[in-house]
């Protein structure tokens, strides 16, 4: 995890490097899009907003990354890592359905679900996990409102799921 003054990007600098070198500069790219595992798209174009499905935070073959509850098998750390993950797919799903990520104008609500052991409450800091990468690579256009909530059980087993919606410039 990074506090926020370990950053290596001036969120001040203008004008912003596209997005895609932005990614580059954080040593990230972005995975191939999963299919879907039930009966949804992974995302839905109203007007200028994107509604994009629940990312679960999955490894490079595919497989689920932290699988299990926050508190007891994952710890914080794995939680934040998977919350990044999950933005980082979620990204991914973005670009597949309107070609460029440079025409977000904003991103603009991110909603984080933590399966967590009975107790668990650091939802907020497994968050930041995604809200970070998300600010990190748009800037002030990442800067969002967010929920993080913690429930019972995920899809799958996963540990954190992330769903997002932009606001995106027509084409």
């Amino acid at each position: 995890m990074r506090s926020r003054e370990s950053w290596s990007w001036n969120r001040w600098e203008t004008p912003l490097a596209s997005v895609e070198d932005r990614l580059k500069d954080l040593g990230v790219s972005l995975p191939e899009v999963p299919p879907p595992v039930a009966a949804y798209v992974p995302a839905v174009v109203c007007g200028d907003l994107v509604f994009l499905s629940g990312q679960i935070a999955r490894n490079s073959e595919g497989g689920l990354l932290s699988p299990g509850k926050l508190g007891d098998r994952v710890s914080l750390e794995e939680g934040y890592a998977a919350a990044r993950q999950c933005a980082l797919q979620a990204l991914a799903a973005l670009r597949a359905c309107i070609g460029d990520l440079d025409r977000v104008e904003r991103v603009a609500k991110l909603t984080v679900f933590v399966a967590g052991a009975e107790g668990f409450d650091q939802q907020s800091v497994v968050a930041n996990g995604a809200s970070e990468l998300l600010e990190q690579v748009f800037g002030d256009r990442g800067r969002h409102a967010r929920s993080a909530v913690g429930v019972a059980g995920l899809p799958l087993g996963a540990s954190v799921e992330v769903e997002l919606i932009a606001r995106i410039r027509s084409e």
